[in-house]
């Protein structure tokens, strides 16, 4: 039984970063991509960031040279570093690993 769990959303003003972990549990995790996603009020769900099990990592057009997505294997968290943030930036972001597992998901707000 593979089980996500977010933190480090909340509020931060335009320009600013925040750091999202996502911490897995079970023996899945380091054989399969992760990937963060986000959903906006009133749009769908979006692909955000993912990581391969090799450490290849793919963004989506509005993330890419702000947002960095790693992991920590020894850990078994995977992280979202999101520098220079936008107030489109604001959504729900939820880890998942290979697109079949989700968590609860985490509120990141960037509002002056």
């Amino acid at each position: 039984q593979v089980q996500l769990e977010e933190s480090g959303g909340g509020l931060v003003q335009p320009g600013g970063s925040l750091t999202l972990s996502c911490a897995a549990s079970g023996s899945a995790f380091g054989i399969n991509a992760m990937g963060w996603y986000r959903r906006a009020p009133g749009k769908e769900r979006e692909m955000v960031a993912t990581i391969s099990s090799r450490g290849l990592t793919n963004y989506a057009d509005s993330v890419r040279g702000r947002f960095t997505i790693s992991t920590q294997y020894t850990k078994n968290v995977v992280y979202l570093q999101m520098n220079s943030l936008k107030p489109e930036d604001t959504a729900v972001y939820y880890c998942s690993m290979a697109a079949v597992y989700w968590g609860q998901g985490t509120q990141v707000t960037v509002s002056s």
